[in-house]
C-alpha cells in the first residue's frame, strides 16, 4: 500500500492551486468564523531524521517549491501523517460543548481577514503558532454557511483552512482551559479506516422549544427515539489534557459505569463492554465532520464520503419508514458521488447544519429550507455547484433532497402512530364496555 505521505504530498499541492472561492455572508448575517486543520508528519522508528533533515521553509520560495521540499525527506516519505483536533469545554449555552472540533473561532473587527482569525483563534485555544516558521499555509477547504437546524437562520460562514507543520519535533501546546479541554492528535489513517466509522445518538427532545416543557420533551422522546448520525472513533497518538487542579486525573481515561440509559439508547449494545464498563468514545461527527469528509476524500481510497451514513432513527418502525422513502434517492445520489464528485453536505448535528457555498448570492436561485430540529439543510446560496472552470465542487450530493423526504417520513410514521394508538384505544374501550 503506498504510503499515506505520498498522497498526501499530491493532494496539498492540488488544495494550493485550486483554492476555493471566497463566500460573502448571506443576507442579514455578519458573523464569520474559521478553523484550521493541522496538520504533520509523525517520524516513524526506522526512518528518523537525523539533525540536518529538516530544512525550515524558505517563505520567499513558492508552497509548491516548500512542499516538494519537505516530503522529499526520507523520514516524511515514511512518516505518518496526522492531524490534531480539540475537545471543546463544557460551557452553557454553547451549541458545540464537550463537541470534538478543529481549533478556530469566530472573526473579530481586528482581524484581517479570515485566514487571520484562523491564525489568531489557533494561537489563543492551543497556544500553537501558525506564521511561517516551521509552518506551510496551504489553502482552504470549501467555506459553508452554518443555520439553524430549526430553521434556514444563517449563524455564520465557515471558513475552514489547511496548514502543514514542517518540524518532526512534537510542538508544545498552551490550552485554554475556558475553551479547551484535551488535544488529540490522530493519523489520517486512523480518520480513513472503515474500521473506526460508528454513529452518534442525539436525544432530539433536548432540540425542542422550551414550550412544550418537560413532559412534551419525554412525549417527543418516547415516540421518535435518538437520532443517528454518522461518526468517527478517534484513536489518537498523542493527547493533551487541560485542567487547572494539580493532580486531576483526566476523565476521559478513566472507565466509567454504563447508565442504563446509555445501553437502552445503543441498540443492540453498540459498542458497549459486556461488563457494564466503558471508556467514553471520543467522537468526530456533525460539521466537524462534514469539514473533513472534504479532505479525506481526496485521499485514497477516496471512500470517506461513501463510508458516511445518513442521519435516521433508532425507533425500528420511523427507521423503516425514512429508509422506504428515501431508497431511491440515496442510491441516486450515491451513484452521482461514485461518477467522481464529492460530497460534504454531511455536517449536520442535532442543533445546526452547514452548507458548502460555490457562489455569491443570487436572488433566481436563492433556496429557503425549513428543518425540523437537527434535520434542516439550512438555507443555500448560490446558483452552481459548479467552478468556472468546470470542477466539481462537493455540495450537496449525498443529501440532496433527503430532508425533504426525511420530513415526509416523519409525517407519515405520526400519522401512522396516531391510527395505531386511535385503533389501540377504540379497542379498549370496547373490552371495558363488555
Amino acid at each position: 500500500m503506498e504510503p499515506v505521505s505520498n498522497s498526501l504530498h499530491e493532494v496539498l499541492v492540488d488544495l494550493h492551486r485550486h483554492p476555493y472561492p471566497h463566500v460573502p455572508n448571506p443576507p442579514s448575517c455578519k458573523k464569520r468564523a474559521s478553523v484550521a486543520l493541522i496538520l504533520r508528519v509523525r517520524p516513524t522508528y526506522n526512518h528518523w531524521p537525523g539533525a540536518s533533515s529538516n530544512p525550515s521553509p524558505d517563505s520567499s520560495s513558492s508552497t509548491k517549491q516548500q512542499l516538494d521540499t519537505f516530503f522529499s525527506q526520507s523520514w516524511v516519505q515514511n512518516g505518518d501523517p496526522e492531524a490534531v483536533f480539540i475537545k471543546r469545554a463544557s460551557r452553557v449555552g454553547d451549541r458545540w460543548t464537550g463537541h470534538v472540533a478543529l481549533p478556530g473561532g469566530r472573526r473579530d473587527p481586528e482581524d484581517a481577514d479570515d485566514r487571520a482569525a484562523a491564525i489568531r483563534e489557533t494561537s489563543e485555544e492551543i497556544g500553537l503558532d501558525l506564521t511561517p516558521n516551521n509552518c506551510i499555509y496551504i489553502g482552504n477547504l470549501p467555506e459553508r454557511v452554518v443555520t439553524t437546524s430549526w430553521g434556514a437562520v444563517p449563524l455564520m460562514v465557515l471558513c475552514p483552512f489547511v496548514f502543514l507543520l514542517t518540524s518532526p519535533e512534537s510542538p508544545s501546546l498552551k490550552l485554554q482551559p475556558t475553551e479547551v479541554a484535551s488535544t488529540h492528535w490522530v493519523p489520517l489513517r486512523a480518520l480513513l479506516s472503515p474500521a473506526l466509522r460508528t454513529v452518534e445518538y442525539v436525544d432530539m427532545s433536548q432540540r425542542l422549544p422550551t414550550v412544550g416543557g418537560f413532559a412534551t420533551r419525554l412525549a417527543c422522546r418516547a415516540i421518535m427515539g435518538l437520532m443517528q448520525f454518522s461518526a468517527i472513533r478517534l484513536v489518537s497518538t498523542e493527547s493533551l489534557y487541560c485542567n487547572t487542579t494539580p493532580g486531576l486525573i483526566p476523565t476521559d481515561t478513566k472507565l466509567t459505569p454504563t447508565p442504563w440509559f446509555q445501553r437502552w439508547k445503543t441498540p443492540c449494545g453498540g459498542q458497549q463492554g459486556g461488563s457494564g464498563e466503558r471508556a467514553p468514545p471520543l467522537l468526530l461527527w456533525g460539521l466537524t465532520l462534514g469539514i473533513l469528509a472534504d479532505f479525506l476524500d481526496m485521499l485514497p481510497p477516496h471512500s470517506a464520503v461513501t463510508l458516511w451514513k445518513y442521519p435516521t432513527f433508532t425507533t425500528p418502525d420511523l427507521r423503516l419508514i425514512v429508509s422506504l422513502m428515501t431508497y431511491r434517492l440515496r442510491k441516486q445520489n450515491t451513484l452521482r458521488v461514485r461518477s467522481g464528485r464529492r460530497a460534504s453536505d454531511t455536517a449536520v448535528d442535532g442543533q445546526t447544519a452547514a452548507l458548502p457555498v460555490t457562489r455569491a448570492v443570487d436572488a433566481e436561485s436563492e433556496r429557503n429550507h425549513v428543518g425540523i430540529g437537527g434535520l434542516g439543510v439550512g438555507r443555500y446560496y448560490g446558483s452552481s455547484d459548479r467552478s468556472p472552470d468546470g470542477n466539481a465542487y462537493a455540495v450537496g450530493i449525498m443529501l440532496k433532497g433527503y430532508y425533504d423526504r426525511l420530513r415526509v417520513a416523519i409525517y407519515i410514521y405520526l400519522a401512522w402512530r396516531a391510527a395505531l394508538g386511535s385503533v389501540a384505544g377504540y379497542t379498549a374501550w370496547k373490552l371495558l364496555r363488555r
